[in-house]
């Protein structure tokens, strides 16, 4: 409602201070409005149901240009490629992908290691994928590939379903590790079909809003704790300990434990191979950190560094002197498509649904945030199958399940890569590098790719700040990220996530059953109403109660809701409602009586309720 005010009278007001324009703006204003039941109501506004054509009968039906909106909503590629501005974009794109190829190359290899697989499987595995998502990916600057938390999670399962327990010879009690190494390589890329299936499965069904029940503070804190068990697991390598394959709850702990007994034992050598990395890879990233804005890209550290190691290892000869461990025998060339093995989706299905899940979940996450700051768009639902049909089809090429890096997605958008022709690229890169040059690296110390996973993990282990701003800023949040870390931590990857999730959702409930409820009341001089509990100048309007709840009514918080909205309204209406039952009875019994003793006609009506009784209030929400 508006009054039309002259213009002299807007001039004057201009003129007059806040408060006083505020006094000439006040009006006292009386509305009336007729009160309708639901049928009225329909048949003042013609209401009249919906008779449009159902949704599952278009489903069925085919046009050109319905296949055509199907073809670019399944094949994002042909939707952009054909108008990618090749002078504009190619030369970021190029310069891109040979950055994330550098950091691809020794990830990969490190990376494979946390899988408990050989280090070639990583390379294959920061191939096929990377090329499936570029045809079916519509995020433009997120790097697929192997990612550490990922690595783990696998890693956790390899080691369950294939200990080194399992394959002692007989004759002399060591682990024939040609036969692990198959058995776990198996394992592995079925779970990868696994986790593809269900990926794509729930892209199909437009599952993609499952990754909303997964709120910031839990996958934040599921990665910071899965970067302790990252660092943990690689001790083995940084001492040269042999370990026990541990998996369940308690196993993080079991494993501590066992490296502070035999820490003793340590091998000399390997420590002081994964130090001196360790330092040089510091110090790289410190030094790109600082001429970051002179530098046209950031020198690849893990680059050199494997280079280095891998010539001083062959020319020291550090396996043979110093009892390094060192990669091996790495084959040229790729592998033959191999079918997977059916026996094993009953022991893997719940691994494969927790992998799926946190895979998409970080994808989604990095995905979005480069989509607001490039302003462009990304399909949850189209993510979810183009990271099941890059799962899928490289699990059966034996790659084990990827998603992607946020320290590899930085760089692609900071050399200049603007679409996923950056990806295309470095996968090309790494093909060359699996074709003819991996065999070089085969003296490359574990220990130095075991540097290269711990100095990566920075980003992820940083997340422990997160804890003193969700102390400032939401108790709730911060005890979803303390339950999330210790959970994980204690229970495993697998049981941690499900115990988080739960937790999430129960706290869902409660923060419903125990909303925030007051009574509003006006501030002076404006038409601002807040709680008159937290503002001691907000007076309640006379005759009238404003009651809000935070939370919105349904039938598990509908008593709660019933019996604060008397108490604070100050109407006790159960003792009114109890007060008019017992006047309703006394009014039968005068009644009955009056007709027993013949002093009223039978026929008279018992009166209604309203024509004994005062006026009750009633309370609706």
């Amino acid at each position: 409602m508006g009054l039309s005010e002259a213009p002299g009278q807007r001039d004057t007001q201009a003129l007059l201070s806040t408060t006083q324009a505020m006094e000439l703006r006040r009006r006292d204003y009386h509305v009336e409005r007729p009160l309708l039941n639901q049928e009225q109501l329909e048949e003042l506004g013609n209401r009249s149901s919906a008779t449009g054509t159902l949704q599952w009968r278009t489903w069925f039906r085919c046009s050109h240009a319905r296949a055509r909106a199907l073809l670019l909503q399944y094949f994002p590629v042909l939707a952009w490629l054909p108008q990618y501005p090749v002078r504009d974009w190619l030369l970021g794109d190029l310069l891109s992908g040979l950055s994330v190829a550098i950091m691809q190359l020794p990830q990969g290899l490190a990376y494979a290691l946390l899988a408990g697989l050989p280090p070639v499987f990583g390379l294959y595995s920061s191939f096929y994928p990377v090329f499936i998502y570029f045809l079916f990916g519509t995020s433009r600057h997120i790097s697929v590939g192997t990612f550490a938390v990922m690595s783990v999670m696998v890693g956790s399962v390899t080691e369950s379903l294939a200990p080194d327990e399992a394959f002692l010879q007989a004759s002399n009690s060591t682990v024939d590790v040609a036969a692990r190494d198959a058995a776990r390589v198996q394992v592995a890329s079925t779970l990868s079909v696994l986790v593809g299936l269900f990926q794509v499965g729930l892209g199909l069904v437009h599952f993609g809003f499952v990754v909303t029940y997964l709120s910031e503070p839990l996958v934040r804190a599921y990665t910071t704790a899965a970067s302790v068990q990252v660092f943990v697991s690689q001790l083995k390598y940084v001492f040269g300990l042999h370990l026990s394959s541990r998996s369940g709850p308690l196993s993080l702990i079991y494993t501590v434990l066992e490296v502070c007994w035999k820490l003793p034992q340590t091998v000399v050598g390997t420590m002081v191979t994964a130090v001196v990395a360790g330092v040089v890879l510091v110090l790289v990233k410190l030094f790109n950190d600082k001429l970051r804005r002179q530098l046209p890209m950031p020198l690849p550290g893990e680059l050199l560094t494997l280079i280095g190691a891998t010539g001083i290892s062959y020319g020291v000869g550090l396996q043979h002197r110093f009892g390094v461990d060192v990669v091996g025998k790495i084959p040229a060339g790729l592998v033959p498509p191999v079918a997977p093995s059916p026996q094993l989706f009953a022991r893997l299905v719940g691994n494969a649904f927790a992998i799926a899940v946190v895979g998409f979940a970080i994808a989604i996450s990095l995905g979005k945030i480069f989509a607001l700051r490039h302003g462009y768009r990304v399909d949850s639902n189209q993510e979810l199958v183009a990271l099941g049909l890059s799962n899928l089809i490289g699990g059966i090429f034996q790659c084990f399940p990827v998603s992607c890096s946020m320290s590899r997605s930085l760089v692609q958008e900071s050399t200049g890569g603007n679409t996923q022709v950056a990806g295309a690229i470095s996968s090309l890169f790494i093909l060359i590098i699996i074709v003819k040059l991996g065999e070089l690296f085969q003296d490359l110390p574990k220990a130095v790719l075991a540097a290269v996973i711990i100095v990566n993990l920075k980003g992820m282990l940083m997340q422990f700040t997160d804890i003193c701003s969700l102390w400032k800023a939401n108790r709730v949040d911060l005890l979803i990220w303390l339950v999330t870390f210790v959970a994980t931590i204690l229970l495993n990857l697998d049981l941690g996530l499900a115990v988080a999730v739960v937790f999430s959702l129960l706290l869902v409930v409660v923060r419903t059953q125990l909303p925030h409820y007051a009574v509003l009341g006006q501030v002076p001089d404006t038409d601002i109403y807040r709680d008159v509990a937290e503002y001691s100048e907000a007076r309640e309007v006379p005759g009238v109660k404003v009651f809000r709840s935070s939370a919105t009514m349904y039938f598990a918080n509908a008593e709660l809701y019933s019996d604060m909205l008397k108490q604070r309204c100050g109407v006790n209406v159960d003792h009114l409602i109890s007060q008019k039952k017992k006047l309703l009875r006394k009014q039968e019994l005068k009644l009955k009586r009056l007709q027993k003793e013949n002093k009223l006609p039978k026929q008279v009506r018992t009166p209604q309720p309203s024509a004994w009784l005062p006026w009750v209030p009633s309370f609706s929400s």
